[in-house]
């Protein structure tokens, strides 16, 4: 289900999915619903990323998404991890 920009306190929470992405997903602060970013899972991951890798890649998708999206009209534009 697709919910739109979602802005605030948020929570991300990423995995190791079984075809060696990162599926990256965000939360409001201390709710339980949970919803994947635009982009997700992420590729070029080692196939069975250890703990160091995965926390990498944890960092670099965290830096794409607190980074501002390009503004169009006015109008800061939704960030996608397969831009980042």
């Amino acid at each position: 289900m697709e919910v739109g920009a979602i802005t605030g306190e948020l929570e991300l929470l990423t995995r190791a999915t079984p075809d060696g992405g990162i599926e990256a997903m965000v939360r409001y602060a201390g709710a339980q619903d949970l919803y994947t970013v635009s982009g997700s899972p992420v590729r070029g991951v080692a196939e069975h990323p250890d703990q160091a890798e995965h926390r990498a890649a944890h960092e670099r998708i965290l830096e794409t998404l607190m980074t501002p999206g390009r503004v169009e009209s006015g109008n800061e534009m939704p960030v996608d991890l397969l831009e980042g």
